[in-house]
């Protein structure tokens, strides 16, 4: 049976055969609410079709109803039990089944969402809605990106560039987002894998940032970054960051990186307090290979760090790999949302 999916002021005809083309529908038809032209649906199809001018790219689409809401608490944190409990209570009374996600305090019952090796999920999640901070969302990410299931964060935390709904205006956002009225952004990952002797000794994947850093040892390290087999720069720092556009009003903010919007294809890389002032960050296309050798290392003398949490203690026979990930994190807005306003307001920018 075909179905209809929430659009901002209209809905659009979604086959079951073609849901991956419901970004590009016509805008005709989603007025109509009929089905598009036999030949556009043959052209996309064929790969001839492409996107119209007149289509918002960022415009989303779900191929089923939300039935199924994920809720994710700050993690291990009993204290969102109110907050949580409360949107749980409002979303069943909208006729939603409600499961929590595994960064809920354990104090805090309900129904737990099972989730497998690298986020696949046994029990399917149709929205997740992360209540906490930016660290909480980043988890629930990484966790929910594999599935492709869509996110969207309540903030309870500081800054929250990630969470971006207030707490004030949680269930009025959320009555919009059930509603339809929501955008949903695809936001790049960076597949890490660490190198020993020719074989991988570990592999991971980061939303915000891959960081190589000093470890025990208050002196500064050595790195060698190549791209794309180019050798970029040898540099003496505190350490070195490697972010995506998300990850650009993260750490790599703080260490004087450039801010990316978020739907950039690129990848920056920032050095953290350089003994050269005259290293300084480079944006590299997202299709690139970046490579970093750390050099001269004592032991325990550096570490790599995704999004935050340490994944591994250096050596120095280490060789960093970062690339563009084949995942994405959905992340969804409410319709209206504006970037450079959540600039302007996180970071103090005035009127």
């Amino acid at each position: 049976m075909p179905s209809t999916i929430g659009l901002p002021n209209r809905s659009c005809y979604v086959s079951p055969a073609w849901p991956e083309a419901a970004a590009d529908l016509p805008t005709a038809a989603c007025q109509q609410r009929t089905a598009p032209p036999a030949p556009w649906v043959a052209d996309y199809a064929e790969g001839r079709r492409d996107r119209s001018p007149d289509f918002d790219t960022r415009v989303p689409w779900m191929s089923k109803a939300i039935r199924t809401v994920g809720l994710f608490g700050k993690y291990k944190d009993p204290s969102v039990r109110d907050t949580l409990t409360g949107l749980s209570a409002h979303l069943k009374e909208r006729g939603i089944d409600v499961l929590l996600g595994d960064t809920t305090a354990q104090e805090i019952e309900g129904p737990r969402a099972e989730l497998g090796a690298a986020g696949a999920q046994t029990s399917p999640i149709d929205l997740a809605i992360v209540i906490g901070g930016d660290g909480t969302m980043l988890h629930a990410a990484r966790r929910l990106a594999a599935r492709g299931t869509p996110l969207v964060g309540v903030n309870l935390g500081r800054l929250g560039f990630l969470t971006e709904i207030p707490a004030d205006k949680m269930y009025a956002d959320v009555e919009r987002i059930l509603d339809g009225d929501y955008t949903i952004e695809s936001r790049m990952m960076l597949d890490v894998d660490i190198v020993e002797d020719g074989r991988s000794v570990h592999r991971a994947t980061a939303f915000n940032d891959v960081v190589v850093t000093k470890g025990e040892v208050a002196r500064l390290i050595e790195i060698e970054a190549s791209v794309d087999g180019q050798f970029v720069t040898r540099t003496r720092a505190d350490g070195i960051i490697v972010a995506t556009p998300t990850g650009s009003t993260a750490y790599a903010l703080s260490a004087g990186g450039p801010i990316l919007h978020p739907l950039l294809a690129a990848i920056v890389l920032v050095p953290i307090c350089p003994h050269h002032l005259g290293n300084r960050p480079i944006v590299f296309e997202a299709s690139s290979t970046i490579r970093l050798q750390p050099l001269h290392l004592t032991p325990k003398g550096a570490e790599v760090s995704i999004d935050g949490h340490v994944e591994r203690s250096l050596t120095g026979d280490e060789l960093i790999e970062v690339r563009r990930a084949q995942q994405v994190v959905r992340l969804v807005h409410v319709r209206g949302h504006s970037h450079y306003e959540a600039l302007r307001y996180k970071l103090g920018w005035g009127a």
